[in-house]
């Protein structure tokens, strides 16, 4: 990508909000989820890093690496989020390779820009919500037996979920459901001492932007902001961080903004 996007390989810098817990965060070869995950590992916590693709390698095994010279262990699997088994296993793979499970970040989409209803396949529409929202039921699912009091779950939802750009319809939608989830969720998992949020980007600059948008929409990428331009992935993950760590522990059932001033109300 031109420019690479920033996601704290230089800038970020820890204070051990995160010392001695696990995270397990889907998506984290790039973008949004290897900002989340640099930040994390410099935080203090150890991590598995799942993503998709075989094409993605290279980039899972930099951010890898980036956690393990923050002195942290790094956990690589590479897998579709899709699959429901594949959600468990990620889970089981945590607890049984790291030890404990305190924080999960629901991370990894998909999305397609399309004109028209007519020319949204099925399949894309049921990729978009099976990789986007219903891989999360089946990851928190997983995940929660294994939670302690003080665990965090985060759900990446988006502007779109009350401003919905019609070219993104599935993707919209899922990202509304995944604000409703979690806001669902926080109610349910109060009594355990679970928090549930979720985080609301606005046009970030990622790898998912030029491999999904025609070139004319991606030259104008976040120029429609009130600060007028594409927000960073590091600039998300100071948020994540709250979310996670003690300093977070009244905040549940939120969903946060971060959108270049864009208003979610």
């Amino acid at each position: 990508m031109d420019p690479r996007p920033d996601c704290g390989e230089d800038s970020y810098r820890g204070s051990g909000q995160l010392s001695g817990k696990v995270a397990l965060i889907t998506g984290a070869d790039s973008g949004i989820g290897r900002a989340v995950a640099i930040a994390y590992a410099r935080e203090g916590a150890d991590i598995l890093l799942s993503y998709f693709a075989e094409m993605e390698d290279e980039d899972a095994a930099d951010t890898a690496r980036l956690i393990r010279e923050a002195g942290q262990r790094a956990v690589v699997v590479r897998g579709d989020v899709a699959d429901p088994q594949h959600c468990r296993d990620l889970v089981s793979t945590a607890v049984d390779e790291l030890g404990r499970l305190d924080i999960l970040v629901s991370n990894a989409a998909f999305q397609m820009t399309r004109e028209s209803l007519l020319d949204i396949p099925d399949e894309e529409w049921n990729r978009t919500f099976d990789t986007n929202i219903t891989a999360m039921f089946h990851l928190c699912k997983a995940a929660v037996p294994h939670m302690r009091p003080g665990s965090a779950i985060i759900g990446s939802s988006s502007v779109n979920s009350d401003m919905p750009r019609p070219q993104l319809a599935p993707y919209a939608a899922t990202k509304a459901a995944i604000a409703n989830f979690c806001a669902s969720l926080a109610q349910l998992l109060g009594e355990q001492g679970i928090r549930v949020n979720s985080v609301a980007p606005g046009p970030i600059w990622t790898p998912l932007i030029p491999s999904t948008m025609p070139p004319e929409k991606v030259a104008e990428f976040g120029a429609d902001t009130p600060l007028g331009r594409a927000g960073q992935p590091a600039e998300l993950a100071p948020i994540y961080v709250l979310l996670a760590s003690d300093a977070g522990s009244y905040v549940s059932g939120a969903r946060i903004a971060v959108t270049g001033g864009k208003p979610i109300l």
